[in-house]
């Protein structure tokens, strides 16, 4: 997923602002289920939710305002209940910009642990 930085993604001295990257990762979450046939509103409507359980950041060289980004996002890991998802950021140089982890737990409409179900579990693990 490309990421076009924004005057408002900066902070005075045109980094981007480090808690921006929550932001780019949560989209390029959404568009990895999409490209997969997993659309977010119609699982929510069904009961399947998921909610981030751990996220880590390693930040390996600033981004400034005006560069485009690209977030490479990969599953790692799944379970019953679980999807770990990995990144890369890079610039338009191919420069690494960050790497990532996410852990998210599946839930119901009550955010209680939910198993994932199997077709949703292929779709993700596909690659």
């Amino acid at each position: 997923m490309k990421v076009r930085i924004y005057y408002h993604d900066t902070d005075c001295g045109g980094v981007v602002y480090y808690a921006n990257y929550l932001k780019y990762l949560e989209e390029a979450r959404s568009e990895y289920f999409e490209t997969r046939g997993l659309i977010i509103k119609d699982m929510l409507k069904n009961g399947i939710g998921f909610v981030v359980a751990r996220q880590e950041i390693d930040y390996k060289s600033p981004a400034f305002y005006g560069d485009t980004l690209e977030v490479k996002t990969r599953v790692t890991d799944a379970s019953l209940t679980r999807v770990n998802f990995e990144y890369d950021i890079v610039n338009d140089s191919g420069k690494l910009i960050a790497i990532a982890k996410t852990v998210i737990v599946f839930v119901d409409k009550t955010l209680r642990p939910k198993r994932i179900p199997g077709e949703i579990l292929k779709k993700l693990e596909t690659e």
